[in-house]
């Protein structure tokens, strides 16, 4: 019994080693066995709150949700690896941008690199030294970056990577919101080395500024998040039109959302990153509407060439751009409304068409 604990103890303390080695600035492990706040998770599917997110609705060959349980898309996983990564820069909030000129572009996404592109080998390396210190020909384990049926701010809650804040984002009390997860699932059992604090306490208190900051309401409550309303959800995942009725909460939002993290206390010191991957582009931090709105196909390719803007697609972040200038009261962006309200793409014309009403 003391030999196997010394061997997890080693193996954790290797896969510590191989987390900072790689360059993330946290890492924890966690047990595979449910958290409580999956409980939730079959509710908020049936409520509609995933939107037209249909990969969160993912289901076993029994027909239960995927992410309702570890146990239901990964019964042979033990125990979960959980790397975080900051990715804040040293650049202004979105909350202090006003100039109506310009949109905004979410802070994960100023770089040259999707941040998919940037985790998954620093993770592969972390797999790499776990199955060599492991040195078990049976091992099992699967890394994921966002993409696995698995929730993982819950599973970093219970690796002590932080808590999961009012506006459902992971929090660690020293660096903040601003984190990429990586988690990387494992048929070996390191829950011995788990030291007894955990799960990570959740330091919010009274405070509400996220769901009182947000524009459209899409905390609904405390902890909990409607997708339809995110501003996030609506620039990026949304396809086709948006509901007029929530555009003027857009605000001047094109790609993402950070409002929700800008008016969060425990990201008024957030360290800024060194890695050179999330360093921004210049024109990506207040991007110039009428820019984004005119973008040709190849533009667009060659701009965001390996970015995550890609995931919106041309037409989306063109429609973006144009409730924006619909939202900005500037009605020098009229000409130009007027001639992208006969486009081609049929959301941007009528999005276009919107906006001078807005404007006039």
């Amino acid at each position: 019994m003391f030999s196997s604990m010394f061997r997890f103890a080693n193996i954790s303390a290797t896969v510590r080693q191989a987390a900072r080695d790689a360059g993330f600035d946290l890492v924890g492990i966690a047990t595979a066995e449910d958290g409580p706040e999956l409980e939730h998770f079959p509710r908020w599917i049936a409520e509609g709150h995933a939107g037209e997110m249909k990969y969160l609705e993912a289901r076993d060959e029994q027909g239960r949700l995927k992410r309702a349980s570890l146990a239901h898309s990964a019964p042979w996983a033990r125990s979960v690896v959980v790397c975080a990564l900051n990715y804040n820069t040293a650049q202004p909030y979105s909350t202090e941008a006003s100039d109506p000129d310009r949109g905004w572009i979410s802070r994960y996404a100023w770089g040259q690199q999707d941040y998919h592109d940037s985790v998954m080998p620093r993770l592969r390396q972390v797999e790499t030294a776990l199955r060599n210190a492991a040195g078990e020909a049976d091992l099992v384990t699967r890394c994921y970056v966002d993409t696995g049926p698995i929730v993982e701010r819950v599973i970093a809650k219970y690796a002590g990577i932080g808590w999961i804040g009012k506006n459902t984002c992971i929090i660690n009390q020293k660096i903040g919101s601003w984190i990429f997860l990586g988690v990387i699932l494992t048929s070996l059992d390191l829950t011995n080395d788990l030291n007894g604090n955990l799960p990570a306490p959740d330091r919010c208190g009274s405070c509400t500024r996220c769901i009182d900051a947000c524009p459209t309401d899409a905390l609904i409550a405390p902890y909990q998040l409607d997708s339809n309303k995110c501003i996030a959800y609506l620039t990026i995942e949304k396809r086709g039109a948006i509901s007029e009725e929530i555009r003027e909460g857009m605000g001047r939002h094109i790609f993402g959302c950070d409002i929700c993290q800008d008016v969060c206390p425990w990201n008024r010191k957030a360290p800024a990153t060194d890695a050179e991957e999330f360093q921004p582009r210049a024109q990506l931090v207040n991007p110039a509407l009428e820019w984004v709105a005119e973008m040709s196909a190849e533009e667009f390719r060659e701009t965001f060439r390996g970015s995550p803007i890609r995931r919106t697609k041309r037409a989306g972040l063109r429609r973006n751009a144009v409730i924006a200038m619909g939202n900005s009261a500037d009605r020098k962006f009229l000409p130009v409304l007027e001639k992208l309200a006969a486009d081609e793409d049929e959301v941007v014309a009528e999005s276009a068409a919107w906006a001078i009403r807005k404007l006039t």
